[in-house]
């Protein structure tokens, strides 16, 4: 490669190509149409909106204008086994949409695909890019990471939609900026955060300056929404039926070697330890838990050992598990959706991203360290279209405490996040607040 070809394939294209849209659906509700319009307009941008708010009609309807406007095509890559889910709602909202594992195909406009399946196309057959579920780029390695990247590097048009674009930590951001063609992820590093003391895994925001200066970057390239009053309009049918959390403790049937109880595990290694031997234990709950009905309910586990046992002992239960093919996934969780299938039973990595589960008001859940499963698995069913409280029984052990104390702490970071971008969008937008607090109130006569 010679210094030219180095130069070219580290630039990108410029920071505006945007255009005012030219087909919108009737069906899209006035938060949606407002994004959609501010995505077109920007060319390239991020919609951070939380799950159940639309993003598959919205992307839908983006990727529709670029075609149309640019007449090239468009390419929508997806988590696995959420691109038929896709092309159902194209057929919803009359977008027409292909689902290929190989490649384009003659009088294709709009192509969705898996992220796993991007190495079977040429990113110069694509005007646009949208990645769904975005935030899944930073669970890749580097150099799939690396390749989607490079294949959006030089599309003027690009969108990438998630609910948890940083779950953990806000420096998770950058994969984000970077795919856009904002700041590259070291450069975003550099201006906004600095790492403490000499253990430079750990990053923060810099001072107040710097900390409003990088929501006020951020708020430049995305949209950030938990409900539609975010954006200044009203919650109407986006208010969700309760949400009920339910801890289930169980005790191993044998304390760890050498203890005479179970004592909370400390590291990753004796946390592991912990969690296998209490397989039976926490299985046998789920399981008591899911059979007491007769109602859809989903099982999620991290071990391959319990997704069997599940499967084993709930009734009418399929398990979808990392060696199934992509057509058998896809036709277990059709099925699940459809009614056929009773309980689905599936790792988060599997079956956490994308898939809308409406129809199914329960869930038993073994916590891990990783929040932004934690929270995908949980709006699969807690979301818009959801009509019945849903019950979520998180079982765990003794040995989890320091699990679950981590998992609130980045409950907290990821609500603070928000609570920014909002905040910043507010300001940005001078979106005017419902309420203007004008009504007086009676002070008490001993004040």
């Amino acid at each position: 490669m010679n210094y030219q070809d180095f130069i070219a394939a580290k630039q990108q294209v410029g920071a505006d190509h945007g255009f005012d849209p030219v087909w919108m659906p009737s069906s899209l509700f006035p938060f949606q149409v407002a994004i959609v319009e501010w995505a077109l307009r920007k060319g390239r941008a991020a919609i951070f909106a939380d799950c159940g708010l639309g993003k598959t009609p919205m992307q839908l309807t983006w990727a529709e204008n670029v075609a149309r406007v640019s007449g090239g095509r468009v390419l929508i890559l997806t988590p696995l086994a959420v691109a038929f889910q896709t092309v159902r709602e194209g057929t919803k909202f009359d977008v027409e949409v292909e689902h290929r594992r190989d490649g384009i195909k003659a009088g294709d406009r709009i192509v969705v695909t898996n992220y796993e399946r991007l190495h079977h196309f040429d990113p110069d057959d694509f005007a646009g890019v949208v990645c769904d579920e975005s935030s899944i780029l930073k669970n890749f390695s580097g150099e799939t990471r690396k390749a989607i990247t490079d294949f959006m590097r030089k599309r003027p048009y690009r969108l990438l939609c998630t609910a948890t674009a940083a779950p953990n930590d806000y420096i998770e951001l950058g994969t984000s900026s970077e795919a856009l063609g904002e700041l590259e992820r070291k450069h975003m590093l550099a201006q906004f955060f600095t790492h403490d003391g000499g253990n430079t895994s750990s990053w923060v925001l810099k001072g107040h300056v710097r900390t409003h200066l990088y929501w006020r970057w951020v708020c430049s390239w995305a949209r950030a929404l938990r409900k539609p009053s975010d954006l200044g309009f009203e919650d109407g049918a986006f208010r969700l039926p309760p949400l009920d959390v339910r801890q289930h403790t169980v005790k191993a049937s044998t304390p760890q070697d050498g203890y005479l109880f179970d004592v909370p595990a400390v590291g990753l290694q004796e946390q592991r330890a912990d969690l296998r031997r209490t397989i039976g234990e926490r299985c046998s709950m789920a399981a008591q838990l899911v059979n007491a009905h007769d109602k859809p309910a989903v099982a999620w586990c991290n071990l391959n050992d319990e997704g069997k046992r599940l499967a084993r002992e709930i009734n009418g239960a399929e398990e979808v598990s990392g060696a199934d093919s992509d057509e058998r996934k896809e036709e277990v969780f059709a099925g699940f959706i459809n009614g056929d299938v009773r309980v689905l039973v599936t790792k988060p990595s599997i079956g956490g991203f994308g898939l809308n589960l409406q129809h199914c008001a329960h869930q038993t859940y073994f916590p891990s360290h990783s929040y932004e499963q934690y929270y995908q698995c949980v709006r699969r069913c807690w979301r818009f279209g959801q009509k019945s409280p849903v019950t979520v029984d998180m079982i765990t052990t003794d040995g989890q405490d320091n699990v679950l104390a981590n998992l609130n702490r980045k409950a907290e970071q990821a609500a603070a996040m928000f609570d920014n971008l909002v905040s910043m969008m507010w300001r940005e937008l001078r979106i005017e607040r419902a309420n203007q607090y004008t009504q007086k109130e009676k002070v008490p006569s001993w004040l």
